[in-house]
């Protein structure tokens, strides 16, 4: 599944980003270093763990991928003017491709238990 394999690699950079702040972190800015570390990281595992069971069919993994990828655009929208239109352009495509792949009819079918009979929609393929 793609948009799972592009919310791990998003999940990936936030990990790192986590690993920098830390490494930045000095006495004068202890306490914000360390929380934006730990921010960086929960986001991050929550991401790469989401994406994880998203592939093995669990589906209220859905609405917190979704609901990073609305904050990347909303942050995307908010930096537009400090950041080149490289690093907006990533981050709108990014999020473009994991929301079309997450709200997929397929994906919704792969995830969202059958209505009709109550059992889990076949999973081979």
């Amino acid at each position: 599944m793609t948009a799972a394999s592009v919310v791990a690699v998003e999940a990936l950079v936030m990990l790192g980003l986590a690993v920098a702040e830390l490494a930045s972190t000095e006495g004068g800015r202890l306490l914000l270093g360390l929380t934006t570390t730990l921010f960086f990281l929960l986001y991050g595992v929550l991401l790469l763990v989401c994406a994880w069971l998203v592939v093995r069919g669990v589906g209220w993994t859905r609405g917190p991928i979704l609901l990073a990828q609305l904050i990347q655009l909303g942050i995307a929208w908010s930096i537009r003017d400090v950041v080149g239109a490289g690093v907006l352009v990533v981050l709108v495509v990014v999020s473009a491709v994991v929301l079309a792949g997450m709200l997929h009819p397929a994906s919704l079918q792969f995830l969202l238990l059958d209505a009709d009979d109550g059992e889990e929609p076949d999973r081979a393929g």
